[in-house]
């Protein structure tokens, strides 16, 4: 859970989080049990607010400079504190792995 941990810390710290919920989805892929690889983010926070979508990537890519190098996938659901109410509270599913040799 290293970099796991790492991924909490650096946006609890480079963002004012109102919820986050940080899976690791690795075990979905064909990896190595205990790998960690593949994540899926949702993360509320106003900062969003009046941005798009692509610089609503940008701004969690820039703060996850370092641990980018060593994350495969990242699925991002990035919302406002209205627009994750909106949503009743719900980030999508994440779709089955259907590569890697499976």
């Amino acid at each position: 859970m290293q970099i796991e941990n790492e991924i909490r810390e650096t946006l609890s710290r480079a963002f004012n989080v109102h919820h986050m919920e940080l899976e690791n989805e690795s075990y979905k892929h064909n990896v190595p049990a205990g790998s960690e690889s593949h994540f899926k983010l949702t993360l509320v926070s106003n900062i969003f607010f009046g941005k798009t979508r692509v610089q609503r990537h940008q701004l969690v890519y820039g703060a996850l400079t370092d641990q980018m190098p060593k994350i495969h996938a990242l699925a991002l659901h990035l919302y406002t504190d209205e627009e994750w109410e909106a949503r009743k509270y719900e980030s999508p599913d994440s779709p089955d792995c259907l590569g890697g040799g499976r």
